[in-house]
């Protein structure tokens, strides 16, 4: 790859499986450190997160979306680790919707995107296999878990106002796959609307099916130290 002053960009391609991703947060509930950047297993948390994007048969190449000022830190990941699949870096937003949709213009077309949290590290190459095959039923598709817990709705005053039938409630995850054109249609019509909570909430909008297929409870989003801590857990437990 080669580095610009603006951003890496990867060669678009109409065909095959892109993923983009998404590591561009400012991390403000880690206790001032970067998540993306922290030590897990020895290695930077985005390492491991790539890593299996690299190694997945299915992907045929990927976008990172960082933060401007962390644009060095990802060119030496990349080439150290040899992650030759990730064909370009763009720069995210403010919002974590803007930073997907710098990631869908630096992929270029092509026929189905995976979109996937960069500090999801225990992401696993079934997960995206098993979200292509969901896709394909409906052009969208994201990985979820059943919520366990009792789940109460409580108002602004903290108090209960009722509880909710957690039978039909799910925890949403990434990785999320969709028709790249479907994606992008959502995503430019999204524009001067108010931000949605993930990609599937973007495809909901214009009415299209979003089918759910089962994620996994160690696929964990990390935010806070606590994350980290169990992240280190589940790793060791994963190579054990």
């Amino acid at each position: 790859m080669a580095e610009t002053e603006e951003a890496v960009v990867a060669s678009p391609t109409k065909k095959g499986v892109g993923a983009i991703v998404v590591a561009a947060g400012k991390s403000l509930r880690m206790g001032g450190g970067d998540k993306i950047w922290v030590s897990l297993g020895g290695r930077p948390l985005l390492a491991h997160t790539v890593s299996i994007f690299q190694f997945c048969s299915a992907i045929d190449r990927v976008v990172l979306v960082l933060s401007a000022d962390r644009q060095k830190l990802g060119m030496s990941l990349i080439k150290g680790a040899h992650f030759g699949k990730v064909a370009g870096i763009c720069f995210g937003g403010d919002e974590r919707q803007q930073s997907v949709r710098a990631g869908l213009e630096a992929l270029g077309p092509c026929e189905w995107v995976v979109v996937h949290d960069g500090a999801r590290p225990l992401v696993t190459t079934r997960l995206i296999e098993q979200g292509l095959a969901a896709a394909r039923e409906t052009g969208a598709a994201t990985c979820a878990v059943p919520i366990h817990d009792t789940i109460k709705l409580v108002n602004d005053k903290h108090m209960v106002e009722k509880s909710l039938n957690r039978n039909h409630l799910w925890l949403i995850q990434t990785p999320q796959v969709f028709r790249y054109d479907l994606l992008m249609e959502a995503h430019r019509k999204a524009d001067g609307q108010p931000a949605a909570g993930d990609d599937a909430a973007l495809v909901e909008r214009l009415g299209y099916p979003v089918k759910v297929f089962m994620g996994s409870y160690h696929n964990i989003k990390v935010t806070t130290p606590d994350d980290l801590v169990l992240a280190q857990m589940l790793l060791k437990w994963h190579r054990a």
